[in-house]
């Protein structure tokens, strides 16, 4: 079953306010600091060195298409692999293994790799996880715990969260997989709505707990949903780590004149977050957020029948990188 839902309509108001204000603008649903961080009731994390630039992952030989793009979406279906296959590199659908009716190699057949999620901290069992990476060695990465400061997604204190870590970094050394996550967004999450608090608070506990350890994160993940993409991840690169931006699309809905409510805008928004993502050397994956959706209230479908690409879809592909 996919793991995604639709995210609560309450975070809809901090997402414009958090996004306006790392605009420069302002709202009535809290306060987003700049560049610097933040400071909270999980503590402070002292400033690192920003991430080195990263290099993208290897494209396909042959296939002229940005090795950083993706989808997040349960693709089920070959038809719609190879429609998405001329522009896009990757996809995850929230659980360990594609979809059984997926098509298989689909690295070497169509270019495109799938990459799995360990969704939360306790609904896995690692032997079996650990056997399919070891049978799918061209599997280089491991996508952990989504949205956990979102009370209706994995809804992981960074208390939680850090006390699981270390069962992922086994999985890492035994397997040799890279580890990406918490994939974080602003949240719901009582005291940790914002991703930078909750890390905070998430480093602390493991340091903890783990003798002043750091803990092995490879990539950080985040989502975003309205404008001040490229702000939002300003703020996170005081952890030192390179990003993969696992979902986002611009759902701005607050009748204030900035709302996308159209496809126009939305394609528009698309252009913007993909130049942000294609042009930072800090960002090495990231994916559209979704497949097919009905109905689709904020214009994000990049599918319509199966095996066909939407306007959207095909906006997507275009793009340059």
């Amino acid at each position: 079953m996919l793991m995604h839902t639709l995210r609560s309509r309450a975070v809809a108001p901090l997402l414009m306010a958090f996004a306006l204000a790392a605009c420069g603008g302002g709202g009535d649903g809290g306060t987003a600091t700049g560049n610097g961080g933040s400071t909270g009731s999980g503590g402070t994390l002292a400033p690192s060195t920003p991430a080195a630039p990263v290099t993208p992952p290897a494209a396909t030989p042959g296939v002229t298409k940005s090795a950083k793009r993706g989808i997040a979406y349960d693709l089920a279906t070959t038809a719609d692999v190879a429609a998405l296959a001329p522009g896009v590199s990757w996809w995850y659908n929230w659980s360990p293994r594609p979809s059984p009716t997926a098509p298989v190699d689909t690295r070497t057949a169509y270019g495109m790799d799938f990459v799995p999620m360990l969704w939360n901290d306790y609904a896995f069992d690692a032997a079996t996880v650990e056997t399919w990476l070891k049978d799918h060695p061209e599997v280089k990465y491991l996508l952990l715990m989504n949205e956990p400061n979102l009370t209706d997604q994995s809804n992981l204190s960074p208390a939680a969260a850090a006390a699981a870590w270390p069962q992922f970094e086994a999985i890492a050394a035994r397997t040799g997989v890279k580890l990406v996550g918490p994939a974080l967004t602003w949240g719901t999450m009582p005291g940790y709505s914002d991703p930078v608090v909750w890390l905070d608070a998430f480093y602390n506990a493991y340091r903890a707990a783990n003798g002043n350890r750091n803990p092995q994160i490879d990539y950080l993940a985040f989502h975003w949903y309205d404008y001040g993409l490229g702000g939002q991840l300003d703020r996170l690169t005081k952890y030192g780590k390179p990003f993969w931006v696992t979902e986002f699309a611009n759902w701005h809905d607050n009748a204030d004149g900035a709302q996308v409510d159209t496809l126009d805008k939305q394609k528009a928004q698309m252009r913007e977050m993909v130049a942000t993502c294609e042009q930072r050397t800090d960002v090495f994956r990231y994916a559209w957020f979704t497949g097919r959706w009905n109905p689709d209230p904020h214009y994000t479908s990049l599918l319509g029948a199966d095996g066909e690409l939407s306007e959207l879809g095909r906006y997507y592909l275009s793009l340059p990188f």
